[in-house]
């Protein structure tokens, strides 16, 4: 499609103009600008370009094909489970739920062929918390309705209790601390998160486990659950996460998929028998092995 700026319309940005004239979410021209399918004058241009009279902007801008999730059988390295809930010690690398660029291989996938049929959204069946692609460690999944909504209450309540482990580059000053910093987009990059005033409230507590050759090794209990939490607030420590390649750096020496992050202890109450259920799951021999490797430097 193609589109001559008018007089009205100078000093607009370019995808503000694309978005009023198809319709489609501002999302949707954001992905389109990526993909290269916003021009000027020929020229492919940021979404931020603020177009003048007579400018002729050709776009191409698609809605996204509807997402369906099928089961899949994948191994799952199941801890615990009981007609209610299923802890799940996932695997780093495993995405938890299909989205766009990941509609296959997720914990979703796997979980679907395992137990049929999951209460919820049906792109994120079953999901009380999630973690990031490339972090290892314990999640739990509610089977039944009385433990969707159950422990989604104790989530929003913070009576779940999720620590992690972490490898950092650096050793804190401060043996144990806290970070509250607000998360939202990084406004410099969409595709990253960093603390901003305008942001969702984030607190992360921290205590060193191990100090290594210029590194630690961190435990981390959450009161919040934001997309990158604990990489965005190591990263504002200028203590990224070892191997994090968005927050930090990438390491050749780690067979890490990202960043030495491992959910390792996982604590909350059963929905039905109201039991105090304690989770605990060891480091991946990756991480294991990051780790041995920063102690000898």
């Amino acid at each position: 499609m193609q589109h001559v700026v008018t007089p009205d319309e100078t000093g607009k940005r370019a995808d503000v103009i694309v978005a009023h004239h198809t319709g489609f979410s501002r999302s949707l021209v954001a992905a389109a600008v990526r993909r290269g399918d916003v021009r000027v004058n020929g020229a492919a241009v940021k979404g931020s370009y603020l177009a003048a009279p007579g400018d002729v902007i050709d776009y191409d801008v698609r809605e996204r094909p509807k997402l369906e999730v099928e089961p899949e059988a994948i191994d799952l390295p199941i801890v615990y489970e009981d007609e209610d809930l299923i802890v799940v010690d996932k695997p780093a690398g495993m995405v938890t739920h299909p989205a766009h660029g990941a509609t296959s291989g997720t914990l979703v996938n796997a979980l679907l062929a395992h137990v049929r049929s999951l209460p919820g959204d049906a792109l994120r069946p079953g999901l009380v918390h999630r973690l990031d692609r490339d972090t290892s460690g314990l999640i739990v999944v509610a089977k039944s309705d009385l433990a969707l909504s159950s422990l989604g209450k104790a989530m929003k309540a913070r009576f779940i209790t999720r620590e992690y482990l972490g490898l950092v580059t650096g050793v804190p000053a401060h043996a144990k601390g806290t970070v509250d910093g607000a998360i939202g987009r990084d406004p410099h990059n969409r595709l990253k998160f960093a603390i901003v005033a305008e942001g969702k409230p984030a607190v992360t507590h921290y205590e060193v486990r191990d100090v290594l050759a210029n590194a630690a090794e961190l435990v981390f209990r959450l009161e919040t659950g934001r997309t990158h939490q604990i990489r965005v607030h190591m990263s504002a420590m200028r203590h990224p996460l070892v191997n994090d390649p968005v927050y930090g750096k990438t390491d050749p020496r780690f067979d890490l998929p990202g960043q030495a992050l491992h959910a390792w202890r996982l604590t909350f109450r059963h929905p039905r028998s109201g039991r105090d259920m304690i989770f605990v799951a060891d480091p991946p021999p990756e991480y294991r092995r990051a780790k041995e490797i920063l102690a000898a430097r």
